[in-house]
């Protein structure tokens, strides 16, 4: 398990919410801090993707477990 600063609970949300959500805590943290993210979304893991790939952040590991989806993403 991946050690984080903060945790975002994006659970029962929808496309765009957990990235936009994802997006405002990330400005609170300093570079080199890590979110951990909890989503329901499946669309999530490609939006995620595309989110750190955009942004510079890095997305250090995903996976999923009983239909939740967790990422790890260390501000750049």
């Amino acid at each position: 398990m991946t050690d984080f600063t903060k945790e975002l609970d994006a659970r029962n949300l929808n496309c765009p919410l957990p990235i936009l959500r994802t997006k405002k805590a990330l400005a609170d943290l300093n570079s080199g801090d890590v979110l951990k993210i909890v989503a329901t979304d499946p669309g999530a893991v490609k939006d995620f993707e595309a989110f750190a790939k955009q942004t510079g952040n890095e997305l250090l590991e995903h996976g999923e477990a009983g239909g939740e989806f967790t990422f790890f993403m260390k501000k750049g």
